[in-house]
């Protein structure tokens, strides 16, 4: 095998997710800059690999308070700035994003990163994007069952035809870089509520990740089980094959007091939950957690009792205003009285059928074994695609059908999927 980057952590995978907001501190009255806020987040990735965490993902937002509106940017920059970290989103805009930028910008970021990187597809939570980018919110869902069929051809046909009902046609379009080693970057498939999300995830074999944080374990529940049932139901393996991932939230303090009294102000004045519930009923509804590293572990250790075992658990900790030095505080603590308990107690009893998190090394393998990986190299052609079967000397591995039926979801047919 020939792939471009060392195998991270095994087994279960563990990080930050940030959504990039920029909140007033409520205990100081002081906003932090974009400038700060965006030096910070990349301070906070750095010092996640540090901490021996594992990912870090962020968000896509075209508004204030929200500063990541280039998240290959951001993400590229952190990639040359760490070793082991693999970079993520917690959320691409998959409905307002043309499918040929993502599959470009993010074949790149493949590329600078040696495949430490992966993504999460999602619709976002803002209404007035849609507009902004030319598009109708009435239309979100088919606009992210179409451009994720369009996006996956993308990345797995060297030379794509494409006739759909949100863009312009295709004719013998290439999108360029190639995937990395000829494998396409992993993909996860975020919701909140729409199971028709879980629905695409599984008919592609992607992963599903929960958001986990705003509603009690129930509602995740049913929409990783239809997950898992519909994995199993297009031929990728036993429900317990399929990949999850998780989100969370935590405030930690070696003292469960202590950590109760400081993060009070800012959950009570907090955009998100502020002004509604009060913490203490917020964090028995839903798995935030106030408290000492123990009541962390129990609380998370737990999650694989609600949704089985599962491959990615990642934390919200940067929010609602908190400042640097205590989110570093907290990364620390994550890092060094969390995670590592987590991990050996999530590993105890793991079926040998669960699959590890994945990662680019092990995609790689799959498909090459030791042989050596695709290097695509363009062949001599006018730039047009139309002169010849392939731009490329080489050929792609073509994909392989899956068992599911034509026609078998969103009312595609093979072809058109």
């Amino acid at each position: 095998m020939d792939a471009h980057s060392s195998d991270p952590q095994s087994g279960m995978q563990f990080g930050l997710m940030s959504v990039s907001d920029i909140t007033q501190d409520p205990t100081t009255g002081v906003t932090p800059s974009e400038r700060e806020r965006i030096q910070a987040v990349v301070t906070m990735a750095k010092h996640a690999e540090d901490a021996g965490l594992d990912v870090f993902a962020i968000g896509e937002h075209h508004n204030p308070p929200f500063f990541s509106s280039s998240p290959t940017t951001l993400l590229a920059y952190i990639a040359a700035q760490t070793e082991r970290l693999i970079v993520s989103t917690s959320t691409t805009l998959i409905t307002t994003n043309d499918p040929v930028r993502i599959a470009e910008e993010y074949a790149m970021l493949q590329h600078l990163s040696g495949g430490r990187m992966d993504l999460m597809m999602g619709r976002g939570n803002t209404g007035p994007v849609y507009p902004w980018f030319g598009k109708d919110i009435r239309q979100g869902l088919p606009l992210a069952i179409e451009n994720y069929a369009l996006l996956h051809e993308l990345w797995t046909k060297d030379v794509v035809d494409w006739d759909g009902k949100f863009r312009t046609p295709l004719q013998g379009f290439t999108a360029t870089p190639r995937p990395l080693d000829g494998v396409a970057p992993f993909v996860w498939h975020g919701s909140i509520r729409t199971p028709e999300i879980a629905e695409q995830a599984a008919y592609y074999g992607d992963g599903f990740f929960a958001n986990n944080i705003f509603w009690p374990k129930e509602h995740y529940q049913r929409l990783i089980e239809l997950y898992r049932q519909r994995w199993s139901h297009y031929g990728h393996g036993a429900p317990e094959t399929a990949i999850v991932g998780l989100g969370g939230q935590a405030f930690i303090r070696p003292n469960s007091q202590d950590a109760v009294d400081e993060f009070r102000p800012y959950f009570d004045n907090a955009p998100v939950y502020g002004h509604g519930p009060s913490m203490e009923d917020f964090t028995e509804m839903t798995p935030l957690t106030v408290g000492s590293p123990q009541q962390v572990i129990d609380r998370y250790a737990s999650m694989r009792d609600t949704f089985g075992d599962y491959q990615r658990q990642l934390f919200l900790m940067d929010h609602a205003g908190l400042p640097l030095k205590t989110v570093l505080e907290q990364i620390d603590l994550l890092g060094s009285e969390v995670v590592p308990v987590l991990r050996r107690e999530l590993a105890k009893d793991r079926p040998a059928t669960v699959p590890d998190a994945p990662t680019h090394a092990a995609r790689v393998k799959a498909i090459y074994g030791d042989g050596p990986a695709r290097e695509a190299r363009p062949a001599a052609n006018r730039g047009d695609n139309l002169t010849a079967g392939s731009p490329y000397q080489d050929r792609v591995h073509e994909p392989v059908e899956g068992p599911a039926p034509a026609g078998a979801a969103f009312g595609l047919t093979r072809k058109e999927a």
